[in-house]
């Protein structure tokens, strides 16, 4: 799916000669539907694993090699490629490639264009584990990362050789992850630290049983992308859920209503905004029991006790004006009914800055669906309705209304 933050930049994907040239395939796949314009230039030995014919089908643009060096466009080529991108990837990168680049070797149209270009480099190594591990890889790293490029991995596992050792390429989507931070490294939330929640919770009855509510997470893991897409160090304090948490954020994993509670107000000591979008239990158990509670003893008889309201103490410490409280106070509304009336309420109760109130009655914007329509409301009176749109379009509107609240 598209994604208009990064639609019309453009990358360079170099391939070097590994059997995870493969993975590359999938990367720039990903990277042109995200909307990036990918540029790929293959090493000769690149295109002994992947024709360059591969990876035009999956970017709809040209892929280069050797050979276009020294065509009619041999003279400029390089410069060209180099100067017109904000980002240069090189994945997979073999220890050859990497030592070549780390000495100034510009012998193939890879390394000439890198070496021709001024932005950022990331790179994923991928090679055996002794390769990696070896005085002269290492050395030839140290200097890449002295010079400003960044390196994604690699990580452990089974290798080509059929040993299993740190040399595998980063996977793919993983990749995607640290491309998206590089580019926004200057968005407008850069320098900024952000805490967003997100998902439900979980209050014990027994050791097996659970309370708990429908939330996915969704909305809150799409807040974090979209933070961290425009600049931001983001701390995703999460409840139990299956989403895969995006590549870089200081992840905190909690359980109960009071597990967030501890962590959102440790996390929020030094931060310029939480975003509060986790539907926290409102009630616990008030006496689990130790034990499973069998079936043959009867129907149980469960008393519940309230919850912390963990907006509600965020915002004493601001009206306290106790150090590190966070600048910018977001809270979510999910309401089943009198949308309008129930979010008013919660926003002048608990002190918030803006409100985003959504009906979770909505078969397309409840629980477990990848589309939102919100009500956002702020502290200075102001109501605007966003239409149906998928909960990444809508996290990237919040951000945008905490960029301008924190500028102010």
């Amino acid at each position: 799916m598209s994604d208009s933050s990064f639609a019309g930049k453009r990358v360079l994907l170099g391939v070097s000669g590994s059997i995870a040239a493969y993975k590359a395939v999938d990367l720039a796949s990903k990277l042109s539907q995200l909307g990036l314009e990918v540029d790929c230039i293959l090493t000769q030995a690149a295109a002994e694993f992947v024709s360059p014919l591969t990876f035009q089908s999956v970017t709809g643009r040209r892929a280069y090699t050797d050979r276009d060096l020294w065509g009619a466009e041999g003279h400029v080529l390089h410069i060209g490629l180099g100067k017109e991108i904000e980002l240069a990837l090189l994945a997979p990168a073999t220890a050859n490639t990497m030592a070549k680049l780390a000495n100034g070797d510009a012998d193939n149209l890879l390394t000439l264009t890198l070496l021709a270009s001024e932005v950022p480099i990331l790179i994923a190594p991928a090679m055996d584990g002794g390769m990696y591990s070896h005085p002269a890889t290492q050395k030839n790293i140290g200097l890449l990362k002295q010079r400003g490029a960044e390196i994604a991995g690699p990580q452990s596992g089974h290798l080509a050789s059929g040993l299993t050792g740190v040399g595998r390429m980063v996977e793919p989507q993983e990749m995607v992850g640290h491309v998206r931070i590089a580019l926004g490294r200057k968005g407008k939330l850069a320098g900024r630290k952000i805490v967003v929640s997100a998902g439900g919770t979980q209050e014990s009855i027994d050791p097996v049983r659970v309370i708990a509510n429908r939330s996915s997470g969704k909305q809150g893991y799409a807040l974090a992308q979209a933070a961290l897409d425009m600049g931001a160090q983001v701390t995703l304090v999460s409840g139990p859920s299956a989403l895969k948490a995006p590549v870089g954020v200081e992840l905190v994993q909690v359980e109960s209503a009071i597990e967030m509670e501890q962590a959102v107000l440790e996390s929020t000591a030094k931060v310029d905004a939480l975003v509060m979008a986790a539907a926290v239990a409102d009630f616990r158990v008030k006496k689990p029991a130790a034990s499973k509670i069998k079936r043959a003893k009867g129907t149980p008889t469960i008393e519940l006790e309230a919850n912390p309201d963990i907006l509600k103490a965020v915002t004493e410490r601001r009206q306290g004006k106790k150090e590190g409280s966070p600048k910018v106070l977001v809270g979510f509304a999910a309401e089943s009914d009198d949308l309008l009336k129930h979010a008013k309420v919660k926003l002048k109760d608990k002190g918030l800055d803006l409100l985003v109130a959504n009906d979770i009655s909505a078969v397309d914007a409840g629980f477990n669906v990848d589309t939102n329509r919100v009500l956002l409301l702020d502290n200075k009176g102001g109501e605007e309705q966003l239409e149906l749109m998928s909960k990444l379009d809508v996290a990237r509107e919040i951000m945008l209304r905490i960029a301008v609240l924190l500028d102010k």
